[in-house]
């Protein structure tokens, strides 16, 4: 049995070091916790702790294990530790001196921290919790007196009900007009906003449809207040009526905010006194539940609206990228390739010249050089003109429509374009089917292709092998791109804007995402299938007829 083989048994994760900062010892449940461990230095710079250190150069002062190395006495941190995945885990971590040995043991209490943070959320939700309860006492207070009040009248509970059984606000009152126009046998009657602007009334619900939208004004404070008149007009701009008609004003209110009025037009007497009551509970009633309806109407539109507005916003934020660094390389592509032209064309004019005087000397070893380094030229210079011919076919900013397109040469033309990548590295295999003309975006699609193939190369660290594929099935293009490269940890996230498998500052999160929603406006799907270690295989499905 070793000298240190008691901790084996430990629950804790344990390290030993020596006075020299030589890791002497690592229990079984240390080097399964920390798989990746190399030496102490590397290990020291993936933990972290909540203390503020004295300004200082030294960077050692915000390692928790070498100030536990450094410290004389026992020393007790809660650190962070970050895994290569940027995975974050939480530990409490005590050491102590034990002769020229220092032990550090680190406790996982990251399901602790877990289920603190999930007890504090469940606090948060428990107090709107509670505020909901209230809030729904309160409206079932109001909705108990509404009740108890339509009781006492007939009218009032025809309204109530018609108040429960709906939530819009051009149901209610027509509904409402249409019992208070049989109670009173009115020949007429609407419901008028108010316009706090100019102090008038605009028509909103009317049994007459022909007259909403109409815009009227009464005599000053006629309309204030309730009121049953006989009256020869029934507001300021109308005609007169050829006899007296009794005229009932209804005020909607809710608390000091004027809503509107309800105008009743009748050839029945009616007492002010007989109805006060009747008109104050339709009054109440009608002025909450257009409250209630209206803000019920505007939070729905308004959740509506924001659903439909976050959506818009993530299609337009990765069409906006999408467009912007399109546009951006093909600019700079054009401009590149206009500054390559130039003097790409005078190099060759001065090559065919040059040609055309060497074929005037005679056969000597000078001229046979020559000629073939002017050989090489004329090669070079026409690899140059092919390579800024395939960017421009690559960006091709102009086709905005759908075209169709040989498929398998705009992979070829992909793969051109980063051979860079490839060369004596990667080796291509070709797969390829004979596929219809395809109708397609091609230089939305030929971004899809560079952004699988790219991040291909990047996954196979050394030499390696992908293999493209591609087919024509039922209608259906199907392209698959597979590689023997590292895979991929999470591959059911790689599809999501912002996530990264690269490194700070190598990866955007993007380009997948990009490509999703290119491979989606063709009404088709991307999916991908990965293994750590043993390569990635995305498959491509674009229906085409």
């Amino acid at each position: 049995m070793g000298k240190f083989d008691l901790f084996n048994k430990f629950n804790n994760a344990v390290i030993i070091v020596n006075d020299k900062k030589d890791v002497v010892f690592k229990n079984n449940l240390f080097n399964r916790v920390f798989p990746d461990f190399e030496n102490l230095k590397k290990f020291s710079h993936k933990l972290n702790y909540n203390v503020c250190a004295l300004v200082s150069n030294d960077v050692d002062v915000h390692s928790p294990i070498l100030q536990a190395i450094a410290s004389p006495q026992d020393f007790c941190a809660h650190v962070t530790y970050q895994t290569t995945g940027n995975d974050y885990f939480y530990y409490d971590m005590l050491a102590t001196k034990k002769g020229n040995y220092t032990l550090i043991f680190l406790t996982d209490v990251t399901s602790k921290i877990g289920l603190e943070t999930m007890l504090t959320r469940n606090q948060v939700y428990q107090k709107k919790i509670t505020i909901l309860e209230s809030d729904n006492r309160n409206l079932s207070k109001i909705k108990s007196q509404a009740q108890t009040q339509a009781m006492k009248l007939l009218l009032l509970n025809n309204i109530s009900n018609i108040i429960r059984s709906s939530i819009d606000t051009s149901v209610i009152l027509s509904s409402a007009l249409s019992e208070l126009s049989q109670l009173f046998a009115a020949f007429k009657a609407y419901y008028a906003a108010y316009l706090p602007d100019d102090n008038s009334y605009v028509i909103r619900e009317s049994l007459n449809k022909k007259e909403t939208g109409k815009k009227i004004t009464f005599d000053r404070n006629a309309a204030d207040r309730l009121s049953c008149t006989f009256c020869m007009k029934e507001y300021q701009e109308a005609k007169p009526f050829n006899e007296l008609v009794q005229r009932i004003i209804i005020p909607i209110s809710n608390m000091d905010t004027k809503l509107g009025i309800i105008v009743l037009l009748t050839r029945q007497k009616t007492k002010l006194d007989d109805i006060l009551e009747v008109m104050d509970g339709v009054s109440f009633q009608l002025g909450n539940a257009i409250i209630q309806s209206e803000l019920y109407e505007k939070d729905a539109r308004m959740v509506k609206e924001l659903t439909r507005t976050l959506k818009e916003l993530q299609e337009t934020q990765l069409k906006l990228i999408n467009s912007e660094k399109m546009a951006s390389l093909g600019q700079l592509i054009a401009g590149v390739a206009h500054e390559i032209n130039t003097p790409v064309a005078s190099i060759k004019s001065n090559n065919e010249i040059a040609g055309k005087l060497l074929s005037k000397l005679g056969n000597n070893e000078t001229n046979t050089l020559l000629k073939e380094i002017n050989s090489i030229d004329k090669e070079a210079i026409e690899r140059i003109n092919r390579l800024v011919i395939s960017l421009r076919k690559f960006i091709r900013l102009d086709e905005a429509e759908l075209q169709e397109a040989d498929i398998n040469k705009e992979i070829d033309l992909t793969l051109d374009l980063i051979r860079h990548e490839t060369k004596n590295r990667i080796n291509i295999v070709k797969n390829y089917n004979k596929l219809p003309p395809v109708k397609c975006y091609p230089n939305m699609l030929n971004q899809v292709f560079m952004n699988i193939l790219v991040n291909a190369t990047q996954a196979i660290l050394s030499q390696g092998t992908i293999t493209i594929d591609t087919a024509y099935k039922k209608n259906t293009l199907i392209v698959k791109i597979k590689d023997d490269g590292c895979g991929i940890k999470e591959p059911d996230k790689i599809f999501f804007a912002g996530y990264t498998t690269k490194g700070v500052g190598v990866g955007t999160g993007l380009g997948l995402a990009i490509s999703k929603k290119i491979i989606e406006k063709h009404n088709g799907k991307i999916e991908v299938k990965s293994k750590i270690g043993k390569g990635s295989e995305f498959i491509i499905t674009i229906p085409s007829k």
